[in-house]
């Protein structure tokens, strides 16, 4: 089951250019994505109404879809226009147009009730395309429930193990007890690791000081799209970070990661590590980039991991420990979010 009422991360704007066409199953639907003459884009139901061939399988036409099993041709809102062998359209020939918006380089789509796509509900995420910040667009694909990598993202306790050697590097950071709140969107934390002795390993040859540091992770979920956004970064220890300071040296990074629910045990991992320093140097944003995917490919190898166990035995009987605090408020959260959407469908 999943939050259908949320704008969702369907692509990375770039994904589609003039001409060609993406299909992507979100939320267990395949969807088919492409971009208009006018720039704009449009997505549909990936399955044409008369014998459910894919579309993505079919030809453009500009701004239209034609099937080549049998013909049929659909415009960018899913209207059938065209019946070969027939004047008009028979009746039931149309097929499904999703709202979709673009923006911070995301092409967001909606796949609930048509009438709830407010764009004003589409979470900020702005630092992908502001250019005071630099990023390097990135997608994960996941053998995975959605969930288990929200949870990973909601307990930073396994950076100390998992990765000791990318973006973890300190015992502190397992032992410390965050800050957790429920917010209107999701759940909010903060942690805070004072006088570290060095930056994280992840940070080697990159550090913009010497000596001891204050590091912190302030990372907000939304559960309504599952945006994670994280404000991160390291200070010189004692300079006032933690109330709010940050001195010019500072390392700062706004990291941005969407799961988008596949299906049940697949999930579309979009994510970005925008920093507010040597912006102009592309080649710096690459290296950061790849160092921050090799600390994902760690966790994406423990999480299709677990998602193996819980394939083989279930879910049930999974220990609670102190550091679940906050997935489990993320799990919630989540849970009441479609109790009340199916309610709402029954009713």
């Amino acid at each position: 089951m999943f939050i259908r009422n949320a704008w969702y991360a369907g692509a990375w704007g770039h994904e589609l250019g003039t001409g060609n066409m993406l299909s992507r199953k979100l939320l267990g639907e395949s969807v088919l994505f492409f971009r208009k003459s006018d720039g704009t884009v449009t997505a549909l139901r990936d399955r044409c109404s008369h014998r459910f061939a894919p579309l993505s399988i079919g030809r453009r036409e500009g701004d239209c879809v034609r099937c080549m099993y049998h013909g049929l041709v659909f415009d960018a809102q899913g209207k059938c226009i065209e019946e070969p062998g027939r004047k008009g359209v028979s009746q039931n020939t149309d097929v499904r147009h999703y709202p979709t918006v673009e923006r911070y380089k995301l092409v967001w789509i909606w796949m609930g009730d048509p009438a709830r796509a407010d764009p004003d509900l589409i979470p900020d995420c702005h630092f992908q395309d502001d250019p005071a910040w630099a990023s390097d667009p990135r997608y994960i694909h996941y053998d995975a429930d959605y969930r288990l990598i929200l949870d990973n993202l909601l307990d930073f306790s396994h950076l100390t193990f998992v990765h000791e050697n990318t973006l973890g590097g300190s015992k502190k950071i397992a032992e410390i007890r965050p800050k957790i709140e429920q917010t209107p969107e999701g759940v909010k934390m903060t942690r805070w690791y004072l006088n570290e002795p060095c930056v994280a390993p992840y940070l080697d040859g990159f550090a913009t000081f010497d000596g001891p540091v204050d590091r912190w992770h302030v990372y907000s979920l939304s559960t309504l799209g599952n945006v994670f956004v994280m404000d991160s970064g390291s200070a010189p220890a004692g300079t006032g970070a933690p109330e709010g300071h940050r001195v010019p040296e500072a390392m700062q990074f706004v990291a941005t990661q969407i799961a988008t629910p596949e299906d049940e045990t697949h999930t579309h991992f979009f994510w970005t590590y925008a920093h507010n320093f040597r912006i102009e140097d592309a080649e710096f944003t690459r290296m950061l980039g790849d160092r921050i995917l090799a600390g994902f490919l760690e966790d994406k190898f423990f999480i299709e991991k677990q998602q193996e166990m819980i394939k083989e035995g279930g879910a049930e009987g999974m220990a609670f420990i102190l550091a679940d605090n906050g997935l489990a408020l993320g799990r919630r959260l989540i849970e009441q979010e479609i109790a009340k959407e199916t309610a709402s469908a029954e009713s």
